[in-house]
């Protein structure tokens, strides 16, 4: 395990940084949104962001990229860690056929994202709105959503409330809340 230092706002210094990251940084500063950031090993899964959760005091919260059985809609479900995900309860809350797991080649074109990184940040990328944004309302209410900034070798804490009502906005989302 890491130790993991929490600073507030961007990296002082950005070399070797992915440019997808430095972005997700430099919207979030022109929209005027506070986040606290923390650099990590690589966090391939919820559970082995354990230690980022009790350094940053929040909950880094489950991220499923899914599509329908056509492959026509694209979803990026964002539910708590804990929660199982069933995929016919959720299908039935779309009003989708079944949703499964999309491939990475959908995630990197219409998210820039690889395995292990996705996260609400990179709706940033989606400039045609092909992925619909679903959150659960336990995550919705909360008052910091934990996510990455587009790679998983660093987290970040932002209010909820600012990337409900700056970030979606700005980036022309809208987000669906599901009671699951």
């Amino acid at each position: 395990m890491d130790r993991i230092i929490v600073e507030k706002g961007r990296p002082g210094d950005c070399t070797g940084r992915l440019p997808r990251e430095i972005a997700v940084y430099d919207l979030l500063d022109s929209l005027g949104i506070q986040y606290q950031r923390a650099d990590h090993e690589v966090k391939m899964t919820i559970e082995a962001c354990a230690d980022v959760d009790r350094a940053m005091d929040i909950r880094i919260c489950k991220n499923l990229f899914l599509h329908n059985s056509k492959k026509t809609e694209f979803y990026l479900l964002m539910m708590p860690g804990e929660k199982k995900f069933v995929t016919k309860e959720v299908s039935r809350m779309v009003g989708s056929t079944r949703l499964s797991f999309a491939d990475e080649s959908y995630m990197e074109e219409y998210l820039n994202l690889t395995p292990g990184s996705v996260t609400i940040l990179g709706l940033m990328n989606d400039k045609e709105n092909r992925v619909h944004l679903l959150m659960d309302r336990e995550v919705a209410e909360s008052e910091y959503l934990g996510c990455h900034p587009c790679i998983n070798t660093s987290s970040l804490k932002i209010p909820t409330k600012d990337i409900l009502e700056k970030f979606l906005p700005a980036v022309h989302h809208e987000v669906q809340i599901l009671d699951l």
